[in-house]
């Protein structure tokens, strides 16, 4: 046999050809060199019978027996299904909690919020006794047709203190006193005398507008309310007319009159005004016009409106 030529690109041309023809015909007297060679190439056949798995192959022949993918739109709708399930339920917990906790309050009567608030400081006291005694709650007080309370004060403590103007607004320079509301019988009208302090300021020494809207919104619900089929009402549209800047360091006097009833619907108007002294006149600051409507799921939400009311 000739002799392996010993450069590198001659020896690969050796090694294929060794590869292509079967091992045993080459003899076994061969130079040391062929049988090192051909035991270091003998490796191949063997390689060659390694198992492997055919799952690939078998599934690349035959794609119809591979599962179509789930569509994104079927997964968007499964996970957005399980998010709406599970807050609807603890919506639905914790509101049936918070109403079943209400329910266990012993409600007060009106004639107890009189007393229930306990003046924090000589000012508050002040006030209390200011409006109590004013001529124009003694003469209301003295009239059968209206009921005097302080509303805020039915709210039981807890719930008070997340109410805006039983809570938030209420206290030292703020709404020093809670307002004493006279409400006529039938929800025909109703009257509150209040004092609003400087902490209640847009600009300097004149008391938020929006806090004048709010005063009047809650009071005129409270007029007509008892005006409706089931003693509830929400807002549907009010409407204000700001007369003068209501100065801030003043007591105050709310009148609101139902005009008209329909069904489920009640019109209000209403307005703010000072509480001068006696035998002086009034000056008005703002005015308003305000729908009220009562909805159709009233039915069940009046026994939770007594608890605030």
């Amino acid at each position: 046999m000739p002799s392996v030529p010993t450069m590198l690109g001659s020896t690969t041309i050796t090694r294929r050809l060794v590869l292509a023809g079967p091992l045993s015909s080459l003899p076994i007297t061969a130079p040391n060199r062929f049988s090192t060679l051909s035991r270091g190439f003998s490796l191949a056949p063997r390689l060659s019978q390694k198992p492997y798995s055919t799952a690939s192959a078998d599934a690349a022949s035959n794609p119809s027996q591979t599962p179509p993918p789930r569509s994104r739109f079927r997964r968007f709708a499964g996970f957005t299904t399980i998010a709406v399930f599970a807050f609807t339920a603890g919506l639905v917990y914790q509101t049936s909690k918070t109403v079943s906790r209400m329910m266990t309050v012993n409600l007060t009567t009106d004639e107890e919020t009189l007393s229930a608030f306990v003046p924090h400081d000589a000012f508050s006291k002040e006030v209390d006794e200011y409006i109590r005694t004013h001529p124009l709650a003694v003469s209301l007080r003295e009239n059968p047709a209206f009921t005097e309370s302080r509303p805020h004060m039915k709210i039981p403590e807890h719930l008070r203190a997340r109410t805006l103007t039983g809570g938030t607004l209420s206290g030292p320079d703020k709404i020093v006193a809670p307002p004493l509301v006279f409400c006529e019988d039938g929800g025909k009208s109703l009257v509150s005398l209040f004092y609003l302090g400087p902490s209640l300021c847009g600009h300097p020494g004149i008391v938020h507008g929006g806090l004048l809207a709010t005063l009047l919104d809650e009071a005129m619900g409270r007029c007509c309310f008892p005006a409706l089929p089931n003693k509830v009402g929400v807002t549907a549209n009010l409407s204000l007319d700001y007369r003068k800047p209501a100065m801030a360091g003043n007591y105050a006097v709310l009148r609101a009159e139902t005009v008209k009833v329909e069904g489920r619907k009640a019109w209000v108007e209403g307005r703010i005004e000072t509480l001068p002294e006696e035998g002086r006149e009034p000056m008005v600051l703002v005015e308003a016009k305000a729908l009220f409507i009562e909805p159709k799921q009233a039915a069940a939400m009046s026994t939770l409106y007594n608890i605030t009311n």
